[in-house]
């Protein structure tokens, strides 16, 4: 029987998987990253550029998921990461790196 109180990411885990569902917040997070530009006019809503966002996906999600796994993130967590990191692509996620390690050192 399904949680009544669970919410939309524990929802769509139940329903088609967890990995299923690291790739679709991943593919969300690039989506959500495509429409920026889109509307910014510096892409075309359908070009090549979606068929080099596929790869970048699911590194982002593979990253995401090592790193919420090495931080002993819940799942719920783990695919708001996974997310983020999507839609900030490998430049963002390396800046926002950068960023915390000079203000740790």
């Amino acid at each position: 029987m399904v949680d009544p109180e669970a919410g939309l990411i524990e929802a769509v885990s139940n329903a088609i998987g967890g990995a299923a569902t690291t790739l679709v917040a991943a593919f969300i997070g690039r989506a959500m990253f495509h429409a920026g530009e889109v509307r910014a006019k510096r892409r075309n809503l359908f070009s090549f550029d979606l068929i080099w966002e596929v790869p970048l996906a699911i590194g982002m999600a593979m990253i995401g998921d090592a790193l919420g796994d090495y931080m002993e993130l819940d799942n719920t967590v783990r695919v708001g990461l996974i997310a983020v990191l999507s839609y900030l692509g490998p430049r963002g996620a390396a800046a926002l790196f950068e960023r915390w390690i000079a203000r740790k050192g």
